[in-house]
């Protein structure tokens, strides 16, 4: 009777633990085989030195941006005025209502040609009015910008949107840039329209 007691208590016995090795799930190397083969593939199909079929297409040319103008070529105002300018005023050239003024329709811009040269040679700090709208504020001043580049700007938003105005020379610019000193902000609408009157 004993032996089969024994049997039976090493029967109720679970059996010793073991390690043994797990293998990879079949998905799993199917999808990382797919994936080599893909890769292989997709070198040998891109040619070298050439945009691939699979890419967007751009080449290093087209990642270079545009080339600097030549001496003497003309500025893209446009591109300036997005550069510099429409943060502020909004490439709509409506501003930002009771933030930043409108350049479309404004009186600054359409009027005096030496006022608005002024403008950009060297800033605006203060109160000024315009269509009608009183703005508190500041605009920076631009005069590290050329010459040239102060005159597409200036022919840009003077031809833009509703203003129908005539385009601005590099030469006054340079000729209000040589015929002044300042080196602050003009303070606010007043002063520019004492310069207006000069």
């Amino acid at each position: 009777m004993q032996p089969s007691n024994d049997r039976q208590a090493q029967q109720r016995e679970h059996a010793d633990p073991e390690e043994a090795i797990r293998p990879m799930p079949l998905l799993a190397v199917g999808v990382t085989l797919a994936m080599v083969v893909f890769g292989v593939l997709y070198i040998f199909w891109s040619e070298p030195l050439e945009g691939s079929r699979f890419g967007d297409q751009r080449t290093v040319t087209d990642l270079a941006g545009p080339a600097a103008p030549a001496a003497g070529a003309a500025v893209d105002g446009k591109a300036l005025f997005a550069a510099q300018c429409a943060a502020c005023h909004q490439a709509t050239g409506k501003g930002l209502p009771g933030v930043f003024p409108p350049l479309d329709g404004s009186e600054w811009v359409h009027g005096d040609t030496r006022v608005l040269a002024n403008i950009l040679l060297h800033g605006i700090n203060g109160e000024i009015t315009v269509a009608g709208t009183k703005y508190q504020g500041s605009m920076p001043a631009f005069s590290q910008l050329s010459d040239d580049e102060l005159a597409g700007v200036a022919t840009y938003i003077r031809s833009s949107w509703s203003n129908k105005a005539e385009a601005v020379t590099a030469e006054l610019f340079a000729q209000e840039r040589a015929a002044s000193d300042r080196k602050t902000p003009f303070e606010g609408g007043a002063a520019l329209q004492a310069l207006s009157a000069q």
